[in-house]
């Protein structure tokens, strides 16, 4: 049937104009997996303190039958602008520790009891447990508490955390 058009249906709605120019789409992190929503975040540097809180975090997880996030927030390190006077910028100093510790959870037979996910990030810890809880719409946000003379001075994250985060914060000693 050659020369034979085939009809477009009435009430066939239009998704896009094709002769517009397309918009740039705001930058967003990607989608996260909807297995992991309302699981348990922990925040995990492979520090004693985050191994207790990733026990009890994989404990946790089990009981509430959900999933585990593990965040691990990378260094960012103030660097001075020297041509003008701007405010310091950050940037991401890599860090292969993230690597290491993925490696290390892979293989840990006590992660095989529950489903979880290593997430990286990259600035100020309290802001990016907080906001993975966010994205994941954690029940709970399990951190170690700080032993050191640091986190008394400038405040502990855990401390930091608790006071600012819009979901349960635990601590573990």
């Amino acid at each position: 049937m050659a020369g034979h058009e085939i009809p477009e249906p009435a009430d066939r709605k239009q998704v896009a104009d094709p002769w517009s120019d397309p918009q740039p789409v705001g930058e967003s992190r990607p989608s996260c997996d909807p297995a992991f929503r309302h699981g348990v975040v922990v925040g995990f540097d492979g520090s004693t303190s985050s191994e207790r809180a990733l026990a009890y975090a994989i404990g946790m997880a089990c009981r509430l039958s959900s999933g585990l996030i593990i965040v691990h927030v990378a260094n960012r390190l103030p660097t001075t602008v020297w041509a003008g006077c701007e405010p310091p910028v950050f940037v991401d100093v890599p860090d292969h520790r993230t690597e290491v510790l993925g490696l290390e959870l892979a293989c840990a037979d006590y992660l095989a009891e529950v489903p979880w996910v290593l997430v990286e990030r990259g600035g100020d810890i309290c802001h990016e447990l907080e906001e993975v809880g966010r994205e994941y719409s954690a029940d709970a946000i399990v951190v170690g508490s700080t032993h050191g003379l640091v986190g008394r001075l400038f405040g502990s994250v855990a401390g930091r955390l608790a006071r600012r985060a819009q979901r349960p914060v635990i601590v573990i000693p």
